[in-house]
């Protein structure tokens, strides 16, 4: 049994740096919304071909239902050298109770469920770390617990854009631009029929940065910044 893994929500707040993250979210009620036709897609193209053409880093939360789902995009995430890739758990589902209405990991399954999500990001290669971020920044000391022999991170954030179910773009810009500030780390998603809006607020959120003279980076970068 190891130690308790470390909470961090940001990282110093000295320079100018700060990371964009993304959580790609997926549950089992999702993938049948995409069998079914009800969805259309839970993967948000439009973001990551913004970050690509402005040469953009961030960091990417990613369920291992999501990965299976969407192998070539998380190979083109993998591939892009300023794109990291971390761990959001294996099917969304909660490690606490009255989480967003989450169904709710066994606590005897939470350890495995993160180490096997580990071992789907594996294969896909680029730069893997050993972040996580539990679904709804939910946690509490037993779900910390069953963590502590997988020698990671927990990354929650400190500027929540309120992305999930929004509906409309202009509130994601003030919700990130009004909080953000050196080593703040962000948090967005790329599961596009859940997060309509993100693809739209993130040109203002990018320019809104460069008008404060912060800049986005990795989010390793971040957290060991200063």
């Amino acid at each position: 049994m190891g130690s308790r893994p470390p909470v961090v929500d940001h990282g110093p707040r000295t320079g100018d740096r700060v990371a964009l993250t993304f959580d790609a979210d997926m549950t089992d009620g999702m993938l049948q919304n995409l069998r079914t036709g009800k969805v259309k897609s839970y993967a948000n193209l439009r973001i990551l071909d913004l970050l690509e053409r402005e040469e953009v880093p961030a960091t990417f939360f990613l369920t291992g239902k999501w990965v299976q789902r969407y192998p070539a995009l998380t190979r083109r995430i993998a591939d892009n050298p300023r794109f990291e890739l971390a761990n959001h758990t294996y099917g969304h589902a909660a490690f606490t109770d009255d989480c967003y209405d989450l169904p709710r990991v066994p606590a005897k399954g939470m350890t495995a469920d993160v180490a096997k999500t580990f071992e789907v990001i594996k294969p896909y290669g680029g730069r893997q770390t050993r972040y996580f971020r539990f679904p709804g920044l939910c946690h509490d000391a037993a779900a910390l617990d069953a963590l502590a022999p997988l020698g990671l991170t927990v990354v929650d954030g400190d500027v929540v854009s309120g992305d999930p179910f929004a509906k409309a773009w202009q509130p994601l810009v003030r919700a990130v631009l009004d909080k953000v500030r050196p080593g703040s780390v962000v948090i967005m998603h790329v599961t596009e029929a859940n997060a309509a809006m993100t693809d739209e607020a993130l040109p203002h959120i990018l320019a809104g940065l460069r008008e404060r003279d912060l800049v986005p980076a990795p989010l390793s970068e971040v957290l060991a910044a200063g």
